[in-house]
């Protein structure tokens, strides 16, 4: 028998929090419910979720110092709720580690599909059992760097490198194309798809974040094209 897939959720308003258990219970998930960020925190080594739906606007601990403290050692997914719906507010939830941002009030079918399509992304990543093996599948090779999209890791000067998956898909399908420019409209396009409602500005998170991660080398970069996108430029 399989077991149900976790999902905990931080909201302090008990209604909403209860409606989002219940259409997740009719999907087969189980559920948690806590109503504070200290909460979460006890929580979370607890129940092990396979995701986090976080509330922003919680009493003491905010949401978004939820998600700093949980991405310390956790890259399990999570998907903020807010009825804050300005650009910067998505896009410091994204920065601080988010894989998706929801607004209030929101459809209750568009949530299970959300969580549906983060949890493929995220399951599509196994534990890879050597990080100096290059391992077979779907990857892209180049000097002291490896992304292989079949096994949804990422060796960078010999390393692995934790990476959420639709930063792994976003370096993937830049690599996969060198030199090749792709406008932030066709990289939210293709990354976050079918039903992602989302602005640009989400790219450049998602860029921005990669670059912390892996610095521009002697045979490659990740490039800006000023008023364009984004290029994977592999120097000849």
């Amino acid at each position: 028998m399989v077991d149900k897939q976790r999902i905990l959720i931080v909201d302090d308003d008990a209604n909403i929090a209860e409606l989002i258990s219940l259409y997740l219970m009719k999907e087969c998930y189980e559920t948690k419910i806590v109503g504070d960020g200290e909460s979460a925190l006890r929580e979370f080594p607890v129940f092990k979720p396979n995701l986090v739906l976080l509330d922003l606007m919680l009493p003491g601990m905010d949401g978004y110092q939820v998600c700093r403290e949980l991405r310390i050692s956790s890259q399990v997914p999570i998907i903020m709720l807010s009825a804050k719906g300005e650009i910067f507010d998505k896009v410091l939830g994204l920065e601080l580690g988010a894989d998706d941002y929801m607004i209030k009030p929101f459809d209750s079918k568009e949530l299970v599909a959300r969580v549906k399509a983060v949890l493929r992304r995220y399951q599509a990543a196994p534990a890879v059992s050597s990080a100096t093996t290059k391992q077979q599948g779907e990857f892209v090779e180049y000097p002291d760097l490896i992304v292989n999209l079949t096994n949804y890791s990422v060796l960078y000067n010999g390393r692995s490198i934790d990476m959420p998956p639709k930063e792994l898909e976003l370096l993937y399908f830049l690599a996969s194309s060198p030199n090749q420019v792709f406008t932030r409209e066709q990289l939210l396009d293709h990354i976050w798809g079918y039903e992602y409602i989302g602005d640009t500005r989400t790219v450049d998170v998602h860029i921005k974040r990669l670059r912390e991660k892996i610095k521009d080398s002697d045979h490659w970069a990740l490039s800006t094209v000023w008023g364009i996108g984004y290029k994977f430029e592999v120097k000849r």
